[in-house]
């Protein structure tokens, strides 16, 4: 019988293939989190993703760039004011006048293409199948703990 990454003995056989309960659907997740590794809320979140057994792929804004389509996607999934990090210390480093000018998508995406430090961390892709990907942005162990 073929078991499909399922490390846990709670499985249905259906046929000749054992599947995972619903309990244990997480570990089928591909989870990329992206982020600065020195950020406070992004260790949190490493450290819960570890504490909870989810291997996950993590990419390092300051040495790998934002990636311009994923941006896009980010954008489209949760709006570029939930994405944009008006609280944080970059965000209040910036002249007024930079500031000013964020005023959509595409002001947003150009600041934060050029300022990274400017995205709300962590932003989280829970990919439950290649069609198909969930985003969170910032970090919330309740919210992450119903995904499972």
């Amino acid at each position: 019988m073929q078991l499909y990454g399922c490390r846990s003995a709670r499985q249905v056989n259906l046929g000749k293939v054992l599947y995972p309960t619903i309990r244990n659907y997480h570990r089928f997740i591909m989870i990329t989190l992206y982020g600065i590794p020195n950020c406070d809320t992004v260790k949190k979140a490493r450290a819960w993703l570890a504490e909870h057994g989810l291997d996950h792929q993590f990419h390092d804004f300051k040495k790998q760039g934002v990636p311009p389509e994923r941006l896009q996607l980010w954008m489209s999934a949760v709006g570029w004011e939930t994405l944009l990090n008006r609280k944080g210390t970059m965000w209040r480093k910036l002249d007024a006048a930079t500031q000013a000018t964020v005023v959509d998508d595409p002001s947003a995406a150009e600041l934060m293409r050029t300022q990274s430090s400017v995205i709300k961390r962590p932003v989280v892709e829970w990919t439950a199948n290649s069609k198909k990907s969930d985003i969170t942005v910032g970090f919330k162990p309740e919210d992450w703990s119903n995904r499972l």
